[in-house]
């Protein structure tokens, strides 16, 4: 299990913060950058204990309601593993 920051610091757009969220979770390089396969490929191709969110409150404007669903699918994923032999979890540092 690996524990994974995820720099948020000046995303400008959704395609920029899908490609930081691909490389940071090492993602397979057809990762869809959508939420759909996101959330595919953390709960199937993910072998992740801890990710720590930097930078959530340092990207552009139009992205503050990108960065909350980001921040919702984790909270969930952590929900839906907390019962299991794997526990995720997250943080949130700036």
């Amino acid at each position: 299990m690996k524990i994974i920051e995820l720099d948020l610091t000046g995303c400008k757009t959704p395609f920029d913060l899908h490609e930081r969220i691909r490389v940071a979770f090492d993602f397979p390089t057809w990762y869809g950058k959508n939420w759909d396969a996101f959330w595919d490929c953390l709960n199937t191709d993910c072998n992740v204990a801890f990710i720590s969110v930097v930078g959530s409150n340092a990207v552009a404007d139009e992205l503050k309601g990108t960065v909350k669903v980001v921040l919702e699918m984790l909270e969930e994923n952590k929900q839906d593993w907390a019962s299991s032999d794997c526990p995720f979890d997250y943080e949130v540092v700036s």
